[in-house]
């Protein structure tokens, strides 16, 4: 963060500053909320969450940890800025902070489906020109956004936040503290449906961002999605398309893919054209990278060195198809971080393609637990992604969990699976113990849900039963 004094931190959050003997002590580390993860020189922001209050770890992160204060709503005996509601006061923080940051460009970014691999490759385009401040993981609520902005210094060329949305209104909210200069919207789908209602209502609440963006800013939309090209009437910023429309100023030809889905293209855009080489697997990281080709485009990178850092990009984020081959030739596919829909088809896709087909193909397995947050979509979604996995000719589908999985199971029997093809599983150590019994060398294993399932601890004991590594550790470690 750009270095505060008490007394500035204050002014900016409306707070009150509480046992702070000094108010020109100055924050000079990060701003965080997890105690862990304190400096010396940081500010400590107190959250009280259902189970861990933020309040209660103020002495030890001062005292012993050496942070300069506590941004809390209530005295806690060390300094503090106190103040009636934290997370607003973050968000305040936030907004002056990144109010100072005149030569910093901020780009925000939101869609239904691959939001943060399509981050991650912004992230490492953007940073091969100038130093680059970007989102975490999926760390894009209402902490993780204003805790990102506040990582940027003068010094910072680009700052990539990821914006996720719970409801209308919220991404105005975000736009509002850090007033980003490009947005990106990546596409409308159906996470979130129970949510929103409907698919219109997910794009009235994602083109919030482009709505946002000044008359001098610029819409990155992808051209091949109707509801995202709808929202360009809704914004003052000059509008850029990618995709394979006819007016995308960025596009892929000359697609290829080799035998684990990594693909090859050549990069058009405005500025001329350059051969790319993906090291991420999966047909859907082409539009990701088109999407992250755009926003460079429109930040002033040229097409060769957009093309190069995307041919060197890889995820900076756990658990979104990290592909793994054991020393027996299992290869494991642990996209077990989040799951929709949407993304459900395109790892079912990747899966079915890195099997291959005829004499030489490897036997599949798809193990998938439910997706939530489909509100009275949500047996239908499942019943839809148990048949595509029959009609993709996955070996074997493992269905985890209650009533979606059985739903998921039931779809892919009612599309032509039969004896063991499709089994349902109560939970995740029920899964485990199916795989360790029936994989064999050269099969390939996705593991994929929606992260409050945990399947997560799947692909740690798949890993873990590597003959090589030596014992089989412990699931989930």
């Amino acid at each position: 963060m750009i270095p505060l004094t008490l007394a500035e931190v204050a002014e900016a959050t409306g707070g009150t500053l509480v046992d702070a003997p000094d108010p020109q002590a100055r924050v000079t580390g990060p701003v965080v909320h997890d105690s862990r993860q304190v400096t010396p020189g940081a500010l400590f922001v107190a959250v009280a969450g259902e189970r861990v209050d933020g309040h209660d770890f103020a002495e030890r992160v001062v005292t012993g940890s050496g942070a300069v204060a506590v941004l809390a709503s209530r005295p806690v005996g060390v300094p503090a800025v106190v103040v009636d509601d934290v997370l607003e006061a973050l968000a305040r923080l936030a907004r002056a902070v990144t109010a100072r940051l005149t030569d910093t460009t901020v780009v925000a970014l939101t869609g239904s489906t691959g939001k943060t691999s399509t981050k991650d490759l912004i992230a490492q385009v953007l940073g091969s020109k100038g130093a680059c401040v970007y989102t975490e993981g999926s760390f894009n609520n209402e902490i993780g956004f204003p805790l990102t902005a506040l990582k940027a210094r003068q010094d910072t060329e680009f700052l990539v936040l990821e914006m996720g949305a719970r409801g209308k209104g919220h991404i105005a909210e975000l736009c509002g503290i850090t007033r980003p200069k490009v947005g990106l919207v990546i596409n409308v789908g159906t996470a979130h449906l129970g949510e929103f209602g409907s698919r219109e209502g997910i794009a009235e609440a994602k083109g919030e961002l482009v709505e946002a963006l000044p008359e001098d800013g610029v819409a990155v939309l992808n051209g091949d999605d109707p509801l995202v090209r709808g929202m360009a009437p809704r914004t003052r910023a000059r509008v850029v398309y990618y995709g394979e429309a006819e007016d995308a100023a960025v596009r892929a030809t000359d697609v290829r893919f080799d035998h684990l889905q990594r693909a090859s293209f050549t990069l058009s855009t405005p500025a001329g054209s350059a051969p790319v080489a993906l090291k991420l697997y999966g047909e859907h990281h082409v539009s990701n990278a088109l999407a992250a080709a755009a926003v460079a485009t429109v930040c002033g990178l040229g097409v060769e060195r957009i093309a190069a850092a995307l041919s060197e990009a890889g995820s900076l984020s756990k658990w979104r198809m990290e592909l793994t081959d054991r020393s027996d030739g299992v290869t494991v596919i642990n996209d077990a971080y989040n799951a929709n829909p949407d993304s459900m088809r395109a790892a079912l896709r990747a899966l079915a393609a890195i099997g291959g087909r005829g004499p030489e193909a490897r036997r599949t397995w798809a193990v998938l637990g439910e997706m939530r947050e489909l509100g009275e979509d949500s047996l239908a979604e499942h019943d839809a992604v148990g048949r595509l996995a029959v009609r993709l000719n996955i070996a074997t589908l493992v269905a985890v969990g209650g009533r979606e999985a059985a739903c998921m199971e039931l779809g892919a029997r009612n599309e032509g699976s039969w004896g063991e093809e499709s089994v349902l599983v109560p939970d995740a150590d029920s899964a485990i113990e199916l795989l360790r019994e029936q994989v064999r060398p050269g099969d390939v294993v996705l593991v994929k849900a929606s992260r409050s399932v945990g399947l997560e601890k799947v692909a740690a004991a798949l890993l873990a039963q590597d003959p090589m590594a030596g014992t089989v550790g412990e699931a989930g470690r």
